[in-house]
């Protein structure tokens, strides 16, 4: 469900404890929209769960992304990122126990980044290579 402005947005009931609507909304900072967010308790659900699977904060790069922003930042026309998604930073991560956890979750667009890893819940599963980092995900 999209939220026009995130500061719209009732977080009574909230039950994500390591993350919240802001980090998630689109971080255009008043461009293009006002802050808009995507919620979708599911991928919330998982999201938290891998949380508690690594056992270490999950730093969200990037979140939703309002149509003009995700052009900007140079995303695919059809990105989940339009929807929700999140590109995770893998500093203070084993990028292969992250990926291993995402996908034992349900997380089935995968995307693997030099120094992030995108994750997103899709109706078709896919997994893609970033521009320099094929060698970082080879065992």
């Amino acid at each position: 469900m999209l939220i026009r402005s995130v500061s719209l947005f009732d977080t009574t009931g909230w039950r994500w404890p390591h993350f919240s609507p802001r980090e998630l909304a689109c971080k255009c900072r008043g461009q293009f929209c006002d802050g808009a967010y995507w919620h979708d308790p599911a991928f919330l659900d998982a999201l938290e769960k891998l949380r508690g699977a690594v056992d270490r904060p999950l730093v969200i790069n990037s979140g939703h992304r309002c149509r003009r922003w995700n052009a900007k930042m140079g995303g695919a026309e059809h990105s989940m990122h339009k929807q929700i998604a999140v590109d995770i930073a893998l500093d203070g991560h084993d990028r292969f126990a992250l990926l291993a956890a995402a996908e034992s979750l349900g997380f089935n667009g995968i995307g693997l980044g030099r120094n992030f890893l995108h994750l997103d819940r899709r109706a078709r599963p896919a997994q893609w290579y970033y521009k320099g980092s094929r060698a970082l995900w080879q065992t």
